[in-house]
């Protein structure tokens, strides 16, 4: 089983802001999202005193993943696992689930593998089962266009792929399930170019594309699902470890963002003349607002156009409760 070789997105910048984190003997990286394991292979290379747990849902991604690493010996473990599971995932490897680990990545979206395996049905371009499961488990992005009423299609298509036409293709959607269910993904293509009036077509790229996005994020539950790892991942890290996070969609990074201000947030009055002891925030941001790639990177790697990249760093060992993720920062 060989592994293609795609170049992740920011790769040199990524390891750059976890290696300081990792240059100690036994220091952990949790790889939230391992896909082909290239951001994992680039940490073992380059950072020889540390090792990496990999995690991924897809038994497919995962088996790839060890092949290509096997070379690292036991400096490598891969998990099957959603990321949500973290905590447990770290208490597995016999680690304290409150600073056990070193560093924590997350490279969030679809993998190039998914991508490019046509009966996962991911991509519009091909014809193929509607699935879109990152896993092997679970409802298919079939069982989301048959079933949910149009509102329900319409709410997600608007949320998640920020569709103007969302009703508009929620309801011409339940009219053609009435007819015949929905089974693959050139059926699914053709209304979208029947429904989106073609001004609208040649604005925004692949009239599919916000579609498919929409359909992915409801099957594999991505926001709720990153609402749960991320203060998990925060709270993970010991003191001079890091939390890496590349999104891709603006809702990711806006979750993002609130759970990194929350847990960096000085939690005193704005007029008190001083920091009381044991009141600092335990942790800083290490990079300013949210890191996007170079034209020079996009122009290499097209994927890293809408690229968003944030981290965060614990710097004490004192901790409060402010790593929610919930409201907090626009």
């Amino acid at each position: 089983m060989s592994s293609p070789r795609h170049v992740p997105v920011l790769l040199d910048r990524v390891v750059s802001l976890l290696a300081p984190a990792l240059d100690r003997d036994g220091s952990v990286l949790v790889d939230c999202t391992l896909g082909l394991g290239g951001h994992s292979e680039a940490v073992l290379e380059r950072c020889p005193r540390a090792r990496v747990v990999g995690i991924d849902r897809d038994p497919r991604a995962l088996a790839m993943s060890r092949e290509r690493l096997a070379p690292y010996g036991d400096r490598f473990t891969g998990v099957q696992a959603v990321y949500d599971e973290l905590a447990d995932v770290v208490a597995d490897q016999g680690l304290p689930r409150d600073g056990g680990v070193a560093a924590v990545l997350f490279d969030l979206g679809v993998s190039s593998m998914q991508l490019d395996l046509p009966e996962r049905g991911f991509a519009y371009a091909v014809d193929a089962p509607l699935d879109m499961r990152m896993g092997d488990t679970g409802p298919t992005a079939a069982d989301v266009l048959n079933t949910y009423p149009a509102a329900d299609l319409a709410r997600i298509l608007k949320e998640y792929g920020e569709e103007r036409m969302a009703r508009r293709i929620a309801d011409a959607v339940v009219r053609e399930r009435q007819r015949e269910p929905f089974t693959s993904s050139a059926r699914l293509v053709a209304l979208l170019y029947d429904v989106i009036p073609a001004p609208a077509r040649r604005t925004g790229g692949h009239p599919a594309k916000r579609t498919f996005q929409a359909l992915r994020m409801e099957v594999n539950d991505e926001l709720r699902v990153l609402q749960r790892a991320i203060p998990a991942a925060v709270e993970a890290i010991g003191v001079g470890g890091r939390v890496v996070v590349e999104s891709y969609h603006s809702l990711e990074d806006r979750l993002v963002k609130r759970a990194f201000a929350a847990a960096t947030r000085l939690d005193v009055p704005e007029d008190l003349p001083f920091v009381p002891e044991g009141a600092e925030p335990a942790y800083r941001l290490v990079t300013r607002g949210a890191e996007q790639a170079t034209p020079e990177e996009v122009e290499e790697n097209p994927r890293a156009a809408s690229v968003r990249l944030r981290a965060i760093e614990r710097i004490t060992a004192n901790t409060r409760p402010s790593t929610s993720s919930g409201k907090g920062a626009e």
